[in-house]
């Protein structure tokens, strides 16, 4: 049996949650508590396109807003 996160003919739906960290999720399966879809339901494919463009800073959330306003304490 092959794993749902991991079938290349699946459809996909891409999570995000709070702390902007992004998850692509089999749609048949429950979206998670804290989740909510940004994109999809679409190919595996295509969810990774976009989470590739939207996705360019790791960094969760709570950690950039606080790196940014260390950065703007140090001027």
């Amino acid at each position: 049996m092959i794993n749902p996160f991991d079938r290349p003919d699946g459809t996909y739906l891409v999570l995000v949650n709070a702390e902007s960290q992004y998850s692509l999720w089999p749609e048949p399966n429950p979206v998670p508590a804290g989740w909510s879809v940004a994109h999809g339901p679409a190919g595996r494919d295509d969810c990774l396109a976009f989470v590739e463009t939207i996705w360019t800073d790791m960094r969760p959330a709570s950690l950039a807003r606080a790196m940014a306003a260390d950065s703007g304490a140090l001027r």
